[in-house]
């Protein structure tokens, strides 16, 4: 897919399908670690995601966050949501393999298979891109993930999953977070590991556009999924 408007987080690009795309990476301090994927939430690559890609970073993550909206952002939430609807999965899933074999194929990355970890319409990405990817993604770590379509298959679906999601979420609401759970139970043989927080869509984001940020809450999940990852890609 083409990518046009600059973004100033953009520092670094790669190949995909043919095109190129755009991306911001941080390195670890020690100038190696495993690879990680971050995926943007609907608002774009934003400043917010420079931030938490530098976090991993600051946890010893070779850490790339591909701008799946060739270099647009918004903080309008009816523009992110054109924006997310005009955004095909399949040529997003296009860059996110493209981000794959980038980061495997660099010498700082000293994992045998990546983390992806997404926010919202990024969470929904992660799965995507672990069941299309198999056993090139370790792990996978979905923020209250949401897809406009349906899930493809999770059959060749191998990396270990840990899911984080408001339980006064009406994006992703708790009996539909449990549907999904059985969904990839039943097409990969392997239940994610779903987990509940008390607090709304979005609690992750200390932007907070949509008035749901909650420190407390994102602390414990954050704690959790840097373990999780560092448990799991190596």
């Amino acid at each position: 897919m083409a990518h046009t408007n600059e973004n100033p987080a953009q520092n670094v690009t790669f190949p995909s399908g043919g095109d190129t795309a755009h991306g911001y990476l941080a390195l670890p301090e020690s100038g190696a670690g495993p690879g990680l994927i971050v995926i943007q939430e609907w608002w774009g690559l934003t400043d917010h995601i420079v931030d938490v890609t530098n976090r991993f970073a600051a946890e010893g993550f070779v850490a790339l966050a591909p701008d799946l909206y060739g270099g647009r952002t918004t903080h309008d939430s009816d523009e992110a949501g054109a924006l997310m609807g005009e955004l095909p999965v399949n040529g997003a899933a296009t860059d996110l393999a493209g981000a794959v074999e980038f980061l495997l194929g660099r010498d700082d990355v000293t994992s045998s298979a990546v983390g992806a970890v997404g926010f919202c319409m990024g969470g929904g990405f992660v799965l995507v891109l672990a069941a299309q990817q198999g056993d090139k993604v370790a792990a996978a770590v979905p923020f209250y993930g949401v897809l406009k379509e349906d899930y493809p298959s999770f059959a060749n679906l191998t990396a270990a999953v840990q899911g984080h999601f408001g339980s006064e979420d009406t994006m992703a609401p708790p009996d539909a977070v449990e549907s999904l759970a059985d969904r990839i139970q039943a097409e990969s043989g392997t239940r994610p590991e779903f987990l509940q927080y008390p607090a709304g869509h979005a609690f992750f984001n200390d932007e907070n556009h949509m008035g749901t940020y909650d420190a407390e809450q994102a602390e414990i999940a954050w704690t959790r999924a840097t373990q999780f990852l560092r448990e799991h890609v190596k």
